[in-house]
């Protein structure tokens, strides 16, 4: 399983016809259709709006359609009060701090969703998982004020709040860390509503990319992240990015780890190679080939070539491993294999680093 940082260009981004029903279909229910008639008979378009709609859709408008600040209130003249639509929906994008309500809101997704216990469920847990602790601040770039750091941003229905985004704004990059949502609005696609606002959020503040997190083609769940395009794959060999199209998409279903950089070098076709396969490769390329070919075979940290972790050389040249051999069959376990405790510690130390894993103890009782 090799995962792939997935990133999405928003300012070349157009919504698919999915994600345009998406946001209707939400717009509509918040709405609701009394307000909907009353709307469209005390505050009407004019014949050139109504035109402009049919034939364009603009992501940023549809998205802050429903937000309460955004929607028209005219006075009906019959009750001489304004307007209200079926809820009053808001969106803030807040400090990823700890409050009992989003902790409540947490509670009840990973009971829901992923079906966990009160005793897998904890506050700890909470601010460890989505609570960074890393602060937020402010940048002026190309003329608007652009927010850095961690985030949630926070939707609320009539006021009770019904999912949480978590977010790290970053100088380029809008990164979506995490989505929780209650069931009572788990029918309007809460994952696809929440990425499309976020998308609308990096367009606004003027980050060029959105990241997607991780993907992982073989895992069918993530399949969704090629609907939002142009989208691009990295590349763990370059650190460059590649555009995950249909030449893309065909090489990652041939073999196990891609890197489009060696495929384009060694002139692989995009399917699986067979014995017949004359490639044209001398003995040095023909090597290449072959360690290419397996490294999808490989597990662990040390074989993920994700950034900013120590290679396995470092780890054995730079920490003394040899202060844990008091543990029996000590010598017998594969450093290689992440399942075994001398693997276990091994990635540790790659992740902390010399320094900081030499103040760390390992507790492996049951």
């Amino acid at each position: 399983m090799i995962c792939i940082w997935v990133s999405l260009d928003v300012v070349s981004y157009k919504p698919t016809r999915d994600h345009r029903t998406t946001i209707n279909s939400w717009n509509t229910f918040v709405l609701g259709r009394d307000y909907r008639l009353k709307a469209a008979r005390l505050c009407p378009r004019t014949r050139q709006e109504k035109h402009w709609r049919r034939n364009h859709f603009d992501l940023c408008t549809a998205i802050h359609e429903t937000e309460s600040p955004c929607v028209p209130k005219p006075i009906d003249p019959r009750v001489r009060e304004p307007i209200k639509p079926a809820y009053r929906f808001d969106v803030s994008l807040e400090p990823d701090i700890f409050t009992e309500e989003k902790y409540a809101l947490f509670e009840h997704y990973q009971y829901h969703v992923h079906e966990e216990g009160p005793d897998q469920v904890s506050r700890k847990g909470f601010k460890r998982f989505l609570c960074s602790g890393v602060g937020q601040t402010q940048r002026i770039h190309n003329g608007r004020r652009q927010e850095l750091g961690s985030y949630h941003q926070c939707y609320r229905l009539d006021g009770r709040l019904v999912a949480i985004g978590v977010l790290d704004l970053l100088p380029e990059c809008v990164s979506s860390v995490y989505l929780i949502y209650h069931q009572d609005v788990k029918e309007w696609s809460f994952g696809k509503l929440s990425a499309l606002r976020e998308i609308s959020l990096a367009i606004e503040g003027n980050y060029p990319y959105y990241y997607m997190g991780y993907y992982i083609h073989s895992c069918i769940k993530m399949r969704y992240k090629n609907q939002y395009k142009p989208t691009y794959l990295l590349d763990l060999e370059t650190y460059s990015w590649n555009p995950l199209d249909a030449d893309h998409l065909a090489r990652l279903s041939a073999r196990k780890y891609v890197s489009m950089s060696l495929e384009r070098q060694l002139r692989l076709p995009p399917r699986s190679l067979t014995p017949a396969d004359n490639l044209g490769l001398d003995d040095e390329e023909l090597t290449q080939l072959r360690k290419y070919l397996q490294s999808g075979e490989i597990v662990g940290a040390f074989g993920s070539l994700m950034p900013g972790l120590m290679t396995l050389d470092e780890v054995q040249n730079e920490v003394n491993l040899d202060g844990w051999k008091g543990l029996r069959q000590w010598y017998t376990w594969n450093i290689m294999d992440p399942s075994s405790p001398k693997g276990v510690i091994a990635e540790l130390a790659a992740a902390l680093g010399p320094a900081l894993v030499r103040q760390f103890v390992l507790d492996f009782s049951p």
